[in-house]
């Protein structure tokens, strides 16, 4: 069963991509139909258990893959458009899926209530990456996962040149504020996380890179 929502009246818990949210859902429906995303994901979330807050969760495509011993995934996304499809892939997931608008920064969920936080290609689009992620620390019980696959800094001078510039003129505005060059793993170890087991890769794992072609996937916990 799922209980899902998918409109506030407050305006804090919006934000306005429409044009991005379209071009997202087709080229992250794609990338989930050539197997590749899909593999990340299905390994991002493996072994997941309990009560699971998802921030960003953008159309809805990891729901799929949550493993039977997830009791709930509380899911919040603030794009209207991409909200809708969450709430419509929510009712075809496995697992209970409840879908609320909100912003990563200003989670409308109380302290210390999920076992397992999933942040899943959103971290390079939050307005205030520290903030977001003091408030995925705070819903976190003492010792509970985060679980991130992300992209961010290449971490070769030549390329994070390139990101850089990108990111302080035409990358946000095309594709709905994202960046392409933050260090989410030292932020993430900034927030007061402790890094588990992480591997860096390249997405697409063939062909020209991208300056957001750098990703990372691991595991942090909320130190107990």
């Amino acid at each position: 069963m799922s209980r899902l929502s998918g409109n506030s009246g407050d305006a804090r818990a919006t934000v306005h991509h429409p044009l991005f949210a379209r071009f997202y859902t087709r080229l992250s429906v794609l990338a989930e139909k050539q197997g590749e995303t899909a593999a990340h994901r299905t390994e991002l979330l493996s072994g997941l258990s309990g009560r699971v807050v998802e921030v960003g969760a953008g159309n809805g495509l990891n729901f799929g893959h949550y493993p039977p011993g997830v009791t709930r995934v509380s899911a919040v996304e603030p794009e209207p458009r991409l909200r809708r499809l969450a709430v419509a892939a929510g009712r075809r997931a496995a697992v209970p899926v409840e879908v609320m608008p909100g912003t990563a920064e200003e989670l409308p969920l109380g302290d210390g209530h999920f076992d397992a936080a999933v942040a899943s290609l959103v971290l390079c689009s939050v307005r205030d990456l520290p903030r977001a992620l003091a408030e995925i620390r705070r819903v976190l019980r003492p010792g509970g996962e985060l679980r991130f696959y992300e992209h961010g800094r290449a971490g070769r001078p030549a390329a994070d040149r390139v990101q850089r510039a990108l990111d302080r003129t035409v990358w946000p505005k095309l594709f709905g504020g994202c960046h392409t060059g933050r260090d989410t793993l030292a932020e993430i170890a900034a927030a007061g996380f402790e890094i588990g087991p992480h591997r860096r890769l390249r997405v697409p794992g063939q062909g020209l890179p991208l300056p957001c072609s750098p990703h990372v996937l691991g595991v942090a916990r909320r130190p107990e």
